[in-house]
């Protein structure tokens, strides 16, 4: 009992140095603020960011540009283009707290119109979602938050950037990121093979597991303190195994499976929920169920 005291006296000793009550440092101990921020990859300075924005921004304009002139690219006053804005402009300003240098970044969000079930961010903040993933899944906002800021995600945390150092920049990468548009437009993969081959790494190359299940958490982070229900990932990840019969679509296919996936995000409810609730100004056990449109099994 007297070193329990003691233990107190120390704790409130230490607090008042640091200009705390021991009510104020003892609360500071037990409150996690959402998905713990790790630094950045050390490798990823091998590509100068400045080159890799640029080289992702006149991708992204390539692909503008031939998605208008074969009528992919969903117009601004379309109604489903404004949704998908007005969602990733709610989540856009929590960026900056997992990477600083997004505040400088030129967002830019477009709705393509394409069957794909996919969506992308590249480098330097150029986000692309696709009707297909729109329309098939049936997405409510929520869900529609959980997509756009996993992708934002791989854009924040520079995974593409991290990739494009360890595996060097290729010609082969280039062909990729032209097979890409090829694949979505029907663009002649000519024309984008002159762009230069750093971005597909960031749009094509297949992440890590490492890298999928950050871009996961770090995606429901971002949505939850933007007001957007992290349950929601849950959702529709089991959304996507039924599209699929238990096979996830090309969109987050290659590494941990579905129910993996759902498992982790479970798992750090905790720390995510909270974050919603205080957006929604209520204590977490006063959130309703969470609730998507479509019956799931």
């Amino acid at each position: 009992m007297k070193k329990l005291k003691h233990l107190t006296l120390c704790a409130a000793l230490l607090a008042s140095f640091a200009g705390v009550t021991p009510a104020q440092a003892q609360k500071e101990q037990v409150v996690q603020d959402g998905i713990a921020v790790k630094p950045l990859s050390r490798v990823r300075v091998l590509v100068p960011e400045e080159q890799m924005n640029e080289a992702a921004a006149q991708q992204y304009r390539e692909m503008l540009s031939q998605a208008q002139q074969k009528g992919a690219l969903v117009p601004a006053t379309d109604p489903q283009t404004k949704r998908v804005r007005g969602v990733a402009q709610r989540i856009i300003p929590y960026a900056p707290r997992w990477n600083a240098n997004a505040k400088k970044w030129n967002w830019e969000v477009n709705l393509f119109d394409s069957p794909q079930v996919n969506a992308f961010c590249m480098p330097g903040g150029r986000i692309g979602v696709f009707t297909g993933i729109v329309n098939q899944l049936k997405l409510t906002d929520d869900e529609m938050a959980a997509i756009i800021g996993h992708e934002v995600a791989h854009a924040l945390r520079e995974h593409g950037r991290e990739r494009t150092a360890k595996s060097g920049i290729t010609s082969m990468v280039a062909r990729g990121a032209g097979a890409l548009g090829a694949a979505i437009f029907g663009i002649d993969p000519n024309i984008t093979n002159t762009v230069t081959g750093m971005i597909g790494q960031g749009v094509v190359l297949k992440f890590s597991r490492d890298e999928e299940r950050e871009a996961d958490l770090v995606g429901l982070d971002i949505a939850a303190r933007a007001g957007y229900d992290p349950r929601a990932g849950i959702a529709l990840w089991r959304k996507m195994a039924m599209l699929n019969k238990g096979a996830p679509p090309e969109f987050l296919s290659t590494h941990p499976g579905g129910e993996t996936r759902i498992r982790d995000m479970e798992e750090h409810m905790n720390v995510l929920l909270p974050l919603y609730a205080r957006s929604k100004n209520v204590p977490v056990n006063r959130l309703p169920p969470y609730r998507t449109n479509v019956a799931i099994r």
